[in-house]
């Protein structure tokens, strides 16, 4: 099928979802088609006309000689050059390939730049995830904001609407289990920038952890995605912790381990237009990752599929240190890595009786992975407030791309945020998952500074 078939298909369907019965699954012959046409997670395999996105092939797979998990990932395209570079000057040229966000930064700074490069089309996965993602375009449904049947793989590989699309950026390929070091940010309108926070993530995936199923992973309370943060920076939060579970039901159960309290209590809100206190409030927690559920908010559709530029196998940014990787208005342009790449563009506007501060929303999702890379949001005057976009990158050892490091700016403000693993020689680690011991409240008040 090629590109405009699939964007009329996906236009015919795209309505929003506003709760009520079960949404059916595709059927098995339109399910045979991650075997044939589409790629086992359900982008187009071709190419496009003029070959500026290439076939995919199978991924990147390879190893680096001597890598180990958790060491800084090298970049595998470092020789590369940029084809051409956009600014200002040229912008109208590929008006059509940028988003609202990139089209104002390029109009507002002189100095904002995307170096374009080659693209590649990186995105794999283990074999078992693609027989779990086939698995689970027949047998995964929406049942309201629930997701049911999904089991290790994209759950909508074949999505019918924005809100499937939502659950296949919140259900990622990511490993079963993994440690994370990381910083955040706050620079402000002089270019200076603070520590937020640095803290360390241990995180478990049921979802990823290789031979359970779906009935199993209800039995462990609908949980897909387990989180326990242990925050070291600034001295005056040091010893604060932070525990939380994103469920199938599209809630965020969550507590907080405070040192000046020495108790755990239930956290306050940490989703949706809560601002986010591990970046000091600079930006608000849905725009982690560039977006970070529950997506209860929103009624989402699907506007269709587009080829854009977007930040991608970006290895080499997660390897830099902040000092050089932050400008003075956003992260710096030497070091972002621009591709040609097909995208989903979805849509959300604040659902009937819920209240959000920015009631319009896009997210633009790679058609290979479904990771949210950009995502902008209006506010309640229809002004453009913020661009967040992620830095995609290369996991050798899973096979996969993941999204851990990303920047939202305050266009309104002029201040903005950036995440980053480069501080740290540890960076992303993948481990054997912890037992379901390790993520209760009791742990979480064991683990507590006293």
């Amino acid at each position: 099928m090629n590109s405009l078939t699939r964007i009329a298909a996906a236009l015919a369907v795209s309505i929003c979802w506003i709760g009520g019965p079960a949404l059916a699954a595709v059927s098995a012959e339109e399910a045979a088609k991650l075997k044939s046409d589409l790629t086992p997670l359900g982008a187009e395999k071709a190419g496009n006309k003029d070959g500026s996105i290439p076939a995919w092939s199978g991924g990147y797979t390879k190893v680096p000689p001597g890598y180990k998990s958790g060491q800084p990932r090298p970049d595998p395209f470092a020789d590369e050059k940029p084809l051409y570079t956009i600014t200002a000057a040229n912008m109208a040229q590929y008006a059509d390939k940028l988003d609202e966000g990139q089209q104002h930064l390029l109009k507002k700074f002189p100095d904002y730049k995307l170096n374009v490069y080659r693209t590649h089309r990186t995105a794999a996965a283990p074999q078992w995830v693609y027989d779990e993602t086939f698995k689970n375009a027949t047998r995964a449904k929406l049942d309201g904001d629930a997701v049911t049947g999904a089991y290790g793989g994209i759950p909508f590989p074949i999505p019918k609407s924005g809100a499937e699309m939502i659950w296949n950026h919140s259900l990622r390929v990511r490993p079963p289990a993994y440690k994370q070091a990381f910083r955040t940010y706050t620079v402000d309108t002089r270019g200076t920038a603070s520590i937020a926070s640095g803290a360390i993530n241990e995180v478990s995936v049921p979802y990823y952890t290789k031979g359970l199923s779906p009935e199993e992973l209800a039995k462990d309370g609908g949980a897909y995605y387990k989180n326990l943060q242990s925050t070291l920076e600034p001295s005056i939060r040091a010893g604060e912790m932070l525990l939380y579970y994103d469920q199938f039901d599209n809630t965020r159960p969550a507590w907080q381990y405070l040192v000046g309290q020495r108790r755990v209590r239930r956290a306050p809100t940490i989703c949706c237009d809560t601002p986010n206190f591990v970046a000091s409030g600079v930006d608000f927690f849905d725009q982690v990752f560039v977006w970070f559920g529950p997506s209860t908010n929103y009624d989402w559709k699907i506007v269709g599929k587009r080829e854009m530029f977007i930040p991608y196998n970006g290895n080499r940014l997660i390897a830099t240190k902040s000092g050089e990787a932050m400008a003075k208005n956003f992260v710096n342009p030497e070091f972002v890595r621009w591709e040609l790449h097909r995208v989903w563009e979805v849509e959300g506007a604040v659902r009937a009786g819920k209240r959000d501060v920015r009631p319009k929303r896009k997210l633009y999702l790679d058609e290979d992975t479904y990771i949210a890379a950009i995502g902008n949001t209006w506010d309640s005057q229809g002004t453009l407030w913020h661009t967040s976009y992620g830095f995609p990158f290369i996991e050798y050892e899973l096979p996969a791309v993941g999204l851990e490091t990303y920047t939202t700016l305050d266009l309104i403000k002029g201040t903005y945020s950036y995440t980053t693993v480069g501080d740290l020689s540890a960076q992303i680690e993948m481990l054997e998952p912890w037992p379901a011991s390790y993520y209760t409240p009791d742990s979480l008040s064991r683990k507590g500074v006293r």
